[in-house]
């Protein structure tokens, strides 16, 4: 059973998980280096749990004591007990949630591993040899919520797992699984190191590289899909200029999402939906 321990000053140096949570810059660098994340709300904090992380600690208010009574007797995790006040003058907002938990992140898998035939990325299906199995590969998306809405949108449409290139925003920020309501949790990923050369681990596994882009020269997304290829590799670029010119000229495919009114193109993640779902098998 966790220990309960009631804190009232703001700078006790066993908050300094919680500490300047709006900070992106400094949270940023903090977090991967020091092996943590936040996990937001009940039920953000179960998944984490559900999912195999272990807890550091827990900053509750009062009233989230009674509601996370089973987790508090679950994990030996020291548990403090704030003012509403004093949990606003560590995290830097108004925590309205009520709970917030500091879990110890998992080493990542490396990126030729989740590719391996039996790996966490492999669908039921597909480990009994039936269906084909389809991957996203993230280029540079930089936005929290960006890229906690499309890990969510990757766990909804059966996605078997998610690769980011180098400068793609953290999974694990707490905005990220806050969006992503925990489904960061629940898709296997890593983080490439060298991009695109590494397009080639997809290529020689099978897959065969689908980039969407806006050009004439882009298929159609039915039609991508009416292939029903084995393997599928789905590219995503950055907001706003969407995949690099090295990206696309790697790629074996290039994919639109066919637009009406005079729209040009959907949001990142509203695309990656469409795309996870025209493809699902």
């Amino acid at each position: 059973m966790a220990e309960i321990i009631t804190v009232d000053d703001p700078d006790d140096p066993r908050l300094s998980d919680y500490t300047g949570l709006t900070d992106v810059a400094l949270r940023r660098r903090r977090e991967p280096a020091e092996g943590l994340f936040i996990a937001e709300g009940e039920k953000v904090i179960r998944r984490a749990r559900h999912a195999g992380y272990e807890m550091r600690s827990m900053l509750l208010s009062a009233k989230w004591v009674d509601v996370m009574r089973d987790v508090i007797d679950e994990v030996p995790a020291p548990v403090y007990a704030v003012s509403p006040a004093l949990a606003e003058q560590v995290t830097g907002y108004h925590v309205h949630r009520g709970a917030l938990a500091s879990m110890q992140r998992k080493p990542l898998p490396d990126p030729a591993s989740l590719l391996a035939p039996g790996s966490g990325a492999a669908s039921p299906v597909d480990r009994q040899g039936g269906a084909g199995r389809r991957v996203a590969i993230f280029e540079d998306i930089v936005d929290h919520a960006n890229m906690g809405a499309a890990f969510r949108n990757a766990a909804a449409l059966g996605v078997d797992a998610v690769f980011l290139t180098p400068r793609c925003a953290d999974p694990l920020y707490r905005r990220s699984v806050k969006v992503s309501m925990g489904a960061v949790f629940h898709v296997p990923w890593t983080r490439l190191t060298s991009w695109p050369e590494e397009i080639e681990l997809f290529r020689r596994d099978g897959f065969v590289t689908a980039a969407l882009c806006l050009n004439d020269k882009s298929v159609a997304i039915e039609e991508l899909a009416a292939r029903r290829y084995e393997k599928l590799a789905l590219l995503l670029g950055t907001e706003g200029d969407g995949l690099s010119v090295e990206a696309l000229r790697a790629a074996d495919e290039w994919v639109r999402i066919p637009m009406a009114a005079g729209v040009d193109s959907l949001n990142v993640a509203a695309a990656s939906a469409v795309a996870f779902y025209a493809t699902r098998r």
